[in-house]
């Protein structure tokens, strides 16, 4: 039993701020103390192979997690920082234990409705956002492999969305898909010369 005086702190993180498609994913963790991960670190800093198992070890042993989204449209509405705040909300609203805190990884804070704290550089301080760290991009990795088959030829796949050669040839080539972010300059710049 959980009680009123414990400090319930979940860490936040995102992934998918910088590509030219897809949504940005956050994820919510809060770690149960009794029951310790090890190797938990910045995403970034893992191989894909380590992530996906620590990804299962995560959703197994957490007190509570959840990841959530924000679509390419958002993001295009209320640009890429709003849609990831916005991503982070959603993530915290989805747990199915509410926190006391909130620790997020970066320089702003999203409106959570509890104590939330802001860390440069927290995936790779804190073990809860670096846990949040890697469900973010696992699920978001998962995703746009399936966006690869539903919108072939750009190579989702590989590059996941992000601004490569070959992704910016497929643009050229292809046109912007109903995944890309129009209001990014790369996709922006496609769409005129095309329209």
């Amino acid at each position: 039993m959980i009680t009123r005086d414990v400090v319930l702190c979940a860490g936040v993180d995102e992934a998918g701020r910088g590509p030219l498609a897809g949504p940005v994913s956050a994820a919510a963790v809060i770690l149960d103390p009794a029951r310790p991960i090890v190797g938990l670190d910045d995403s970034k800093k893992l191989t894909p192979a380590r992530r996906d198992a620590l990804d299962l070890e995560i959703r197994e042993h957490a007190l509570a997690w959840s990841v959530a989204w924000a679509s390419a449209e958002e993001i295009d509405r209320i640009n890429i920082l709003q849609a990831s705040m916005l991503a982070m909300q959603r993530a915290v609203a989805a747990l199915q234990v509410r926190p006391t805190r909130v620790l997020v990884d970066g320089n702003r804070c999203p409106d959570v409705g509890c104590e939330v704290e802001a860390i440069v550089g927290g995936d790779g301080l804190v073990l809860s956002i670096g846990a949040a760290s890697i469900l973010a991009k696992v699920a978001r990795d998962r995703l746009m492999c399936e966006l690869d088959l539903a919108f072939p030829g750009y190579g989702f796949a590989g590059h996941k969305g992000y601004p490569t050669r070959a992704h910016i040839e497929a643009l050229r080539r292809l046109g912007p898909c109903a995944e890309h972010r129009r209001s990014f300059g790369p996709v922006r710049a496609c769409v005129q010369v095309i329209g």
